[in-house]
C-alpha cells in the first residue's frame, strides 16, 4: 500500500522495528495488519475510480481504517511497555 501512503510503516514511521516484531511474533497483530491492508486497498481502489462505491460505503471504510489504526497503536503501546 505504499503507493498511497497508507501502509502501517507510513502511518507509524517511528515504530518500524516494533511493527516488524509484532508481525513476526503476534498472530493477532498479523490479522489486524491484514485487515488494515485490505481496507486501505479497497479505499484506494474506490478513490481512484477502479471500484465503484457509494459515498456512505467510502466513509464507512475510512472509519473502519481509523478504528484499525487505533488497534495497531494500542498494540504498539503494549509492546513498548513490555
Amino acid at each position: 500500500m505504499s503507493e498511497n501512503g497508507h501502509d502501517l510503516h507510513a502511518e507509524f514511521p517511528a515504530h518500524r522495528e516494533i511493527l516488524h516484531r509484532l508481525k513476526v511474533e503476534d498472530a493477532a497483530f498479523r490479522d489486524v495488519s491484514d485487515r488494515y491492508h485490505a481496507v486501505a486497498q479497497e479505499i484506494h481502489r474506490i478513490e481512484n475510480g477502479i471500484e465503484p462505491a457509494s459515498d456512505q460505503r467510502l466513509e464507512d471504510l475510512k472509519k473502519q481504517r481509523l478504528a484499525t489504526l487505533d488497534q495497531v497503536a494500542s498494540l504498539i503501546a503494549d509492546k513498548q511497555d513490555a
